[in-house]
Formats: structure tokens, C-alpha cells, sequence
């Protein structure tokens, strides 16, 4: 057998080798679906801020508390250890118990409107966790589409090397009988020792990828699954747009906060209004007869009495309290509005800038199949000529990187369009559990607790001592740069 054709049979082995590797599908692997389920259920910074949401709610019977009424009982005991020199019915000892109950009738809406504004403030705080919720989605996705690109582009670069190892040997052949130079052997050493650097490099990301797929849905990645169509993305990027002032979390929770600071203007101008309130009140003493009253008989030791009755209180001088309050709150709620324009403008930007990249990312993945196809013809053009003599080594050193180039652009051009189009979709408010079908059991509803507290009234009525939610991490052995050939998803 000449050189030329052992040459020939290596590069036929290692395109059998590239071809086989591409077209291998996953037997078993885990779905995008998924992975999201997991991240929902366990994910630390979704279960902390539904954690949060709830303490939020406890704002609304917090402040019904202070338009409620209010019940005191004191108590006390004591013993006198040295009796006054002037004093001749002083007591020994003393026994009081008094009692007193409050029911506020006006309080200047200051209460009415606190509890509208904290009521507000729940309904903001479920927006802000739908925006939490998206958030997540939205790293979960690139996290498994950064796997995916990266477990692709390892097996490209190992493939890679195994050609250009194929190379190397043919080349010597072909050396040592002196068909080629040294300076051939040379190049063909330069691209092999360059593609293990590179292949270094891609097996780094995937493990950095994998490691970050870990912090988010809180398992390993295992033969994952390429993602399903993205349902409902729009035409244009103005339809976009439009959807996304009308359902995007983060305006609405910016909507709520900003009526929320109106309403604490209202709650602090009730500070200069009159309040009414009526109260109960009784009291008993008891002087286990040591009270001298100097009668005959002892007079009596025991002491009752009650009272009800009106308090009308009428503010006339604060000190200027109320007026800074009230100005401090118009600044707030000032800064809401500011604050509520800054978040429309930000969504806005994030919508079309997301479209954009979609489309773009679109384009570049036919511009780069394109590619691939030409620089795979352009490759067996390349080393059909080399073998008649028309082409160089270099030239098929040069027309390989070219195709190995094309396939790794490819596949980081369909993770981007995927996570592009998720992006928009989030950016819409489109991207949350109830739009995803996600298989884990019931949805959380921030509802129900809302619905659990806001109307309670027991001073002990407490929860039991919260347990964590979210799952470690800590027992997940350290991720590697192993692929699996079945695994291996490349274009």
C-alpha cells in the first residue's frame, strides 16, 4: 500500500469517525421541562423569595392591628420597708390589678389607609416574585443550553484532535518515504498541539456550565435533552412591546409600589386629624389589712372601681412631625413614578433588544448551516486534490479548522436563539410556571398564605419554626469534562 493511500484510508476513518459522532442521538436524558420543574421546587433564591413574599403579607394584619382593640391587664405587688413618718394610714402591703380596654372609632384614616397601602404592597410583592420566577427560568434555560453548546463543542474538539492525530500519522507516512517535507510534519504538529489547547478550553467551559446548571436546578445535568419549539413568540418586536407594558411583572410590581407610596401620604396626613376612641377601664386594690384607717371596725381593705367612657384627642402642635412625614412621603411616591418610568423603559429596551438578538440569531443559524455544508464539500474537495498533488497539507490543515470553525458557530448560534427567545418571552411576562406546563405537582399560589393571615386577630396565633426549602448542593460531586458519544448533540 503507497502513502498516498494510506493517507486516504486514515482521512476516510476519521470523516467516518466526525459523521458517526454527529448523528448520535441520547437513548435516556433529562428534558428542559425538566429542569425547570427542579429549579421551581428547589431553587434557594425562588423558595427564599416566596419566604419573603410571605413575610410581606403579615403587613396587612400588622397594620389592622392598629384600628383593632386593645385589651391590658397589669398587675402588681408591694410591701412597704419603710412606712412614711407623716403618713398614719399608709399600707404594709398592696395587691393592684387593673384592667383596660381601647376600641378605636376614628383615627384620622390614618389606619385605613396604611392597611391599603401594606394590601398594595402584597399585591407588588407577587408581581416582583412572578419577576423572580422568570428570572430563574431565564438563567435555568441558558444554564442547560450552555451545557448542550458546550458538551457539542468538547465532542467537536475531540473529534477534532482524532482527525488531526489521523493527520499527523498520515503525514509521517507520507514523510518518511519522502513525499512531504519536514516543514509539513511540522504543520500538521503546530494544528494538533493548538486543537488539544483548544479542547482543553472547551472541556474548562463544560465543566464551568455544568457546575453552574448545579447551582440553579439544584442536580446534576445528564444527557440532556435538546429543548422543545418556544410557543407564542410575536411577529414584531412592537407587538412585543405591547404585551409586554401589559403583562410584564416588573411594571406591575413598579405600578403597585408607586400607589402604594400615594397611600402612605394619605396614612401620614391622618397624623394632624382628630381621633376618637372609647375605652373601659376598672381597677382593684386589695391592703390584706394593713391599711390604718383609724376606725373601729378597720373600714374596709378592698378597693373597686370602673370606669367608661370617650377620648376625643385633637392634635394642635406636633413639633412639625406630621408636615416632614407627609412631605417625605410625597418624595417617595415621587420617586415611585421616577422609578415606575425607568422600569417601562428598561423593559422596553430588554423586549427589543431581545427580539433583536433572536433574529439575529436566526439568521445565523442558516448563514452557519450554509457554512458547515460548504466547508464540509470544500474539506473532501480539499483532500481529493491533495492526493492527486494539487493541494498542500497546510490547505487541508486550513479547510479542516475551517469546518471545525462553522460547526462550533452553529451550535452557539442555536443556543442563542433558544435563550434569546426564552429572554423575550420573559420579557413579555409569558415565561413563568403557569405558561411553562411544568410537571411538579401543584403551583405555588402566594394567595393562600395571603388568605391564611390577612385576617387573623390572636396575639399567639404563631407559625411552626421554618425548615429549608431549597436542596444542598454541597453532596454533588465535582462536575467533569466526560462526554458521552451517545450524548453528543453537534449540527
Amino acid at each position: 500500500m503507497t502513502a498516498k493511500r494510506t493517507y486516504q484510508r486514515h482521512h476516510a476513518a476519521a470523516a467516518l469517525l466526525l459523521l458517526t459522532s454527529a448523528m448520535t442521538v441520547p437513548a435516556s436524558a433529562e428534558t428542559l421541562q425538566g429542569a425547570l420543574a427542579k429549579a421551581y421546587a428547589s431553587n434557594p433564591t425562588l423558595t427564599g423569595a416566596r419566604a419573603g413574599q410571605r413575610a410581606a403579607d403579615e403587613n396587612v394584619p400588622i397594620q389592622k392591628a392598629g384600628g383593632r382593640p386593645a385589651l391590658d391587664v397589669t398587675g402588681s405587688y408591694s410591701e412597704s420597708i419603710l412606712k412614711p413618718t407623716i403618713s398614719f394610714t399608709s399600707p404594709q402591703r398592696t395587691v393592684n390589678a387593673q384592667a383596660q380596654l381601647s376600641v378605636p372609632i376614628y383615627l384620622g384614616g390614618a389606619v385605613r389607609n396604611s392597611v391599603k397601602a401594606a394590601k398594595v404592597r402584597v399585591a407588588a410583592g407577587q408581581a416582583g416574585l412572578r419577576g423572580t420566577e422568570a428570572s430563574i427560568f431565564s438563567q435555568t434555560v441558558a444554564a442547560y443550553m450552555d451545557v448542550i453548546r458546550d458538551t457539542a463543542i468538547v465532542s467537536l474538539n475531540e473529534a477534532n484532535v482524532n482527525v488531526l492525530q489521523v493527520n499527523l500519522q498520515a503525514t509521517n507516512d507520507r514523510f518518511e518515504v519522502g513525499d512531504l517535507t519536514r516543514t509539513d510534519v511540522a504543520q500538521s504538529e503546530s494544528r494538533l498541539a493548538l486543537a488539544q489547547s483548544d479542547l482543553q478550553t472547551a472541556q474548562a467551559n463544560l465543566i464551568t456550565s455544568r457546575e453552574n446548571y448545579i447551582a440553579l436546578v439544584g442536580e446534576a445535568p445528564d444527557d440532556l435533552e435538546p429543548p422543545p419549539q418556544l410557543p407564542g413568540l410575536p411577529a414584531s418586536p412592537n407587538t412585543a412591546v405591547q404585551v409586554a407594558l401589559a403583562d410584564n411583572p416588573d411594571i406591575v410590581a413598579a405600578q403597585k409600589q408607586r400607589e402604594a407610596r400615594g397611600l402612605d401620604v394619605r396614612a401620614a396626613r391622618g397624623s394632624v386629624m382628630p381621633t376618637l376612641s372609647a375605652f373601659t377601664q376598672a381597677g382593684y386594690t386589695n391592703y390584706l389589712d394593713t391599711l390604718d384607717n383609724g376606725s373601729a371596725g378597720g373600714g374596709s381593705q378592698i378597693n373597686k372601681q370602673a370606669a367608661a367612657g370617650l377620648q376625643l384627642t385633637v392634635p394642635l402642635y406636633q413639633g412639625g412631625r406630621p408636615a416632614a412625614q407627609v412631605r417625605q412621603n410625597q418624595a417617595l411616591e415621587s420617586q415611585a413614578m421616577e422609578q415606575e418610568i425607568e422600569t417601562e423603559r428598561s423593559v422596553i429596551a430588554q423586549t427589543r433588544a431581545a427580539y433583536a438578538s433572536w433574529q439575529a440569531s436566526l439568521q445565523t443559524i442558516d448563514s452557519s448551516r450554509k457554512a458547515v455544508d460548504a466547508a464540509s464539500l470544500s474539506l473532501e474537495g480539499v483532500r481529493a486534490e491533495n492526493s492527486v498533488g494539487s493541494r498542500t497539507i497546510l490547505d487541508i490543515l486550513n479547510a479542516e479548522q475551517e469546518s471545525l470553525s462553522a460547526k462550533v458557530q452553529l451550535v452557539s448560534a442555536q443556543r442563542n436563539a433558544y435563550v434569546a427567545g426564552f429572554s423575550l418571552l420573559a420579557a413579555m411576562g409569558h415565561a413563568e410556571a403557569d405558561d411553562l406546563g411544568l410537571d411538579s405537582g401543584a403551583l405555588y399560589d402566594p394567595m393562600v398564605n395571603y388568605d391564611r393571615v390577612k385576617g387573623k386577630w390572636f396575639d399567639w396565633d404563631f407559625d411552626s419554626a421554618p425548615q429549608p426549602v431549597a436542596t444542598r448542593t454541597v453532596d454533588t460531586p465535582a462536575q467533569n469534562a466526560n462526554v458521552d458519544p451517545a450524548s453528543s448533540q453537534q449540527p
